[in-house]
């Protein structure tokens, strides 16, 4: 794993213009190893496009999204888990029709011997690959503390567990950066807190980016955070910093300045 501030992803002047409308004008931040970095602003301020370019879904009109700590340059979707990158959706993206546990079997599709087709129909039933995909994913789950689900449709689960499920699938790489899409959204008090604590033990192994409209559960768990407004970037620092700034009080919190 790459050492610790090492930069594992990194927008260099990124700006992307859709038509005449400049959703991100020259953004630049990066994200280390063994950091939390969260990335927020008001409705329209450019986080979601950010975070599409960060994945690969949006080509930047100038600039680059680059990976130094990967040994990558521009990645596309199809590349991010063999990169070493994994994301959740904003919502839980699981495969409804397929127990806990496939989908999160499913998440190891880049493992050798361990692909998707094998993991949801088992072709390789039995195989050496496919018992380890299987341990794997369920050691996943008891480590989030949803393994009492793994058996289980999606639709039967409360939607905080589901979240974990979907954290658990992304984890299935042993990825080095992590990119979290409102991971928040959803999830009552004590699922927040339990997530918080989840969230700040990865530190330890990976980078994450996270994308959040919670500013409680923003402030009290990122290293550092980039803040947008009209899609170019307003203020970037610690959270106390940022806390203060004035550009962030009116823009983000509705305070006049």
């Amino acid at each position: 794993m790459p050492g610790a501030n090492t930069p594992l992803m990194h927008f260099d002047n990124v700006s992307v213009v859709f038509g005449g409308l400049h959703a991100l004008s020259n953004v630049n931040f990066s994200v280390n190893s063994g950091e939390i970095v969260g990335l927020i602003g008001p409705n329209g301020a450019g986080k979601t496009t950010a975070f599409n370019a960060a994945c690969g879904f949006v080509e930047p009109t100038t600039g680059s999204v680059t990976f130094p700590g990967l040994g990558k340059a521009e990645l596309r979707p199809h590349d991010l888990a063999e990169a070493g990158v994994a994301r959740t959706l904003q919502g839980v993206g699981l495969f409804p029709h397929l127990t806990v546990l496939e989908n999160v079997m499913a998440g190891g599709q880049t493992k050798p011997g361990g692909g998707l087709l094998q993991a949801i129909f088992g072709f390789a039933k039995g195989s050496t690959a496919e018992r380890q995909l299987k341990q794997d994913a369920l050691a996943n789950l008891d480590r989030l503390d949803v393994v009492d689900v793994a058996t289980q449709l999606p639709g039967a689960i409360p939607y905080g567990t589901a979240k974990k499920v979907a954290v658990a699938r992304a984890l299935m790489q042993s990825p080095k950066l992590l990119l979290l899409d409102e991971p928040a959204s959803g999830l009552d008090e004590r699922e927040l807190d339990e997530f918080a604590q989840l969230i700040g033990q990865l530190r330890q192994e990976m980078g994450v980016l996270l994308v959040e409209h919670n500013m409680d559960f923003v402030m009290e768990l990122v290293d550092r955070l980039v803040v947008l407004n009209f899609g170019k970037v307003i203020a970037e620092g610690t959270p106390p910093v940022v806390r203060q700034n004035e550009d962030v009080l009116a823009a983000y919190l509705g305070v006049d300045e």
